[in-house]
């Protein structure tokens, strides 16, 4: 309450109603380590309602996490603090996930406990658990209402994820006005069809919360729902159990609230009871991590392989020299990218035993199924090959979580058209810094007769406007190779490989190291001019065949960039991107299959841009492409326009 009312800012429904699943959680049942947060073996919490951050920054500070401090606690949502309006993941230690928009943190839960089913058949003995965790998330009606959360949960109860526990701040209120305007449905009724173990609590009674979660626990073969009654504010008389009690609407009455409940006048009080209950638990949580430690010595001591596969997995140690695994492509080949790219994913895979892959029900066109492995399912739990079925946005959410457990390296895969389903989750990716890669495939209208809702005109430009996220389009097999090594390296976001449908053709004139090496950089000069430098032709994916075709037929002083990457390209030195493309020469042309607006910080307003600023068109890739102006010959036009 001290917190929300310091800020004039926060919700302090959540924190309020939920306090006695916190006390449970924190103060009794999670096991974890305040002084090792990142330890690998402690139970996760997920705060997917994360508006009610309060509520996990006042437990956090409670079980001593060090940055949790009480100032950090008075700086709630103030400039430079770790205890920010939303958890963030890379901001607050004790954090699992920075869950953001609702739901989001339900899939990330779930993603979590996937990585640590496929961790536990990877790396546990008949002899040596080390890894035998609960993964917990606390939602609200409002998460459980987003159609990501709903995929998550279906896809949780088809791989029986049975060390997921799901709370549900079951409280009959919306942000808006009662829950009752919006809903309708008995939870538990669909819960339990859906393939969930259901039970229902009332949520301010900590001895049925715990004994409900200690069943939780012991229950096998299903994901857990514990649906906690609850009353929203509860403390606040003048707004418990009503709408108003969601925000920060009842910050105004903490007076009166603080001498209802029996605490002093003192703001931020906290007991020098509790101060001492949550000292002797951090000790007793110290003694548990320490006899799991012994634990996890003996285990490294007698399997000294799976330990330094752990240890690279967790430190993301790729091989030295990515490149030298990927065999060079025949000089005559004229496959699609997403040919070329599965071609490559299987050495990479053999090579990275932490790499693994998913498919929105699109494996046989997306072409990622690593083949050194096989599905992860309830018989296979370290199946490498996940089935996310037809559901993208919890597929994208899901690899979040991947990659806040820290341990594999997730990459996914879809069309190119659907990541306007999964794209909340991706930006979510780029603003926590997780090394996802998305493998999306159809990548432009040569997807041809599927038409115009499935040929992706404005979704590379429209994702390349996302801070911190890689978008690549590699223009033949020795790029795509370039790309995916691109992507691997890349620790500190996500990375998308836009990959084509049809066949393209080899780009022979540039050698195969200038292909693989220059994507890393973004762009690159694959064509240099013989003589003075007259024009500069730039393009990327499957047109940059026709810049190079078109620098031929104009013969002496054009230069061909290939520009894959817009955001690598834009972090490379100055003296490079000058180098590239020289500020001297302003006669530029660019094509792509895709909308113009992207291009224009290359080419300038004085150059000219093929692209297609409108709709595609149903019928044979190559005849749209035709139609659509993305030739040779357009390009070749373009710049004689330029005089």
């Amino acid at each position: 309450m001290d917190a929300v009312h310091t800020c004039s800012s926060g919700h302090l429904g959540l924190p309020l109603g939920c306090a006695e699943i916190g006390a449970v959680l924190f103060g009794h049942a999670l096991r974890y380590n305040p002084q090792e947060p990142a330890w690998i073996n402690r139970d996760r919490f997920v705060l997917s309602a994360g508006h009610g951050s309060m509520f996990l920054y006042s437990w956090l500070h409670l079980a001593g996490y060090a940055l949790v401090t009480l100032d950090e606690v008075k700086k709630f949502r103030a400039m430079g603090s770790h205890t920010p309006g939303h958890p963030e993941q890379f901001e607050t230690e004790g954090v699992e996930a920075t869950t953001g928009p609702l739901g989001q943190g339900v899939s990330n839960a779930v993603g979590i406990a996937v990585s640590q089913k496929m961790a536990a058949e990877r790396y546990n003995t008949e002899i040596y658990k080390i890894l035998d965790n609960h993964i917990v998330c606390l939602a609200g009606d409002g998460c459980l209402q987003e159609g990501v959360a709903l995929e998550s949960v279906s896809f949780a109860a088809h791989y029986k994820l049975d060390n997921l526990i799901l709370f549900y701040d079951s409280n009959d209120v919306t942000l808006d006005a009662m829950a009752d305007k919006s809903q309708s449905e008995n939870a538990a009724a669909k819960f339990t069809a859906i393939g969930w173990e259901v039970q229902t609590v009332d949520g301010h009674d900590l001895v049925a919360i715990h004994k409900a979660f200690e069943q939780a626990k012991t229950n096998v073969g299903k994901p857990q729902l514990i649906i906690a009654r609850t009353i929203i504010g509860k403390g606040i008389a003048e707004v418990a159990g009503t709408s108003k009690a969601h925000g920060e609407g009842g910050a105004k009455f903490i007076d009166a609230a603080r001498k209802s409940i029996g605490l002093p006048e003192e703001h931020f009080y906290v007991s020098p009871e509790t101060r001492a209950y949550f000292e002797e638990h951090k000790r007793k949580l110290v003694d548990t991590f320490e006899e799991w430690q012994g634990l996890y010595q003996v285990w490294q001591a007698a399997h000294p392989k799976r330990d330094k596969e752990l240890t690279d997995a967790i430190e993301n140690n790729l091989p030295a020299d990515l490149f030298s695994l990927i065999p060079a492509f025949p000089a005559d080949a004229k496959i699609a990218t997403r040919k070329a790219g599965s071609d490559v994913l299987q050495p990479l895979a053999q090579a990275i035993p932490s790499l693994i892959g998913g498919s929105a029900d699109l494996y046989g066109s997306t072409l990622n199924y690593i083949n050194c492995d096989k599905d992860f399912n309830p018989s296979n739990w370290g199946g490498r090959n996940i089935r996310f079925g037809i559901r993208e946005h919890a597929m994208a959410g899901i690899a979040n979580g991947f990659a806040y457990d820290g341990i594999f390296r997730p990459s996914v895969a879809t069309f190119l058209v659907f990541a306007d389903y999964s794209r909340p989750a991706m930006r979510l990716a780029a603003l926590s810094r997780l090394p996802v890669i998305y493998i999306y495939t159809h990548d432009s209208v040569g997807v041809g007769e599927d038409g115009p809702t499935h040929q992706p005109v404005e979704t590379v430009a429209g994702l390349r406007i996302i801070p911190n996220l890689d978008v690549m389009r590699p223009g033949d097999p020795e790029e795509t190779a370039g790309a995916f090594v691109a992507a691997l390296q890349k620790l500190t976001g996500p990375t998308l490989i836009a990959l084509s449908r049809q066949a393209v053709p080899m780009l022979n004139d540039i050698p195969v190291q200038t292909r693989r090496e220059g994507v890393l950089k973004g762009a690159y000069i694959a064509v240099k001019e013989t003589g003075a430098l007259k024009a500069i032709l730039m393009s990327c994916g499957s047109e940059l065949q026709h810049v190079v075709a078109a620098a031929k037929t104009l013969g002496d002083g054009v230069r061909v960039v290939s520009v894959p990457c817009f955001e690598r390209f834009d972090a490379q030195p100055q003296a490079y991107k000058d180098e590239v493309l020289p500020p001297s020469c302003r006669k530029r042309v660019a094509i792509e299959a895709g909308i113009s607006a992207s291009w224009y910080k290359y080419v300038g307003l004085d150059g000219k841009i093929v692209a297609i600023d409108r709709f595609g068109i149903s019928a044979p890739g190559n005849q749209v492409m035709e139609k659509l102006g993305i030739t040779a010959q357009s390009v070749v036009d373009a710049v004689k326009s330029l005089g």
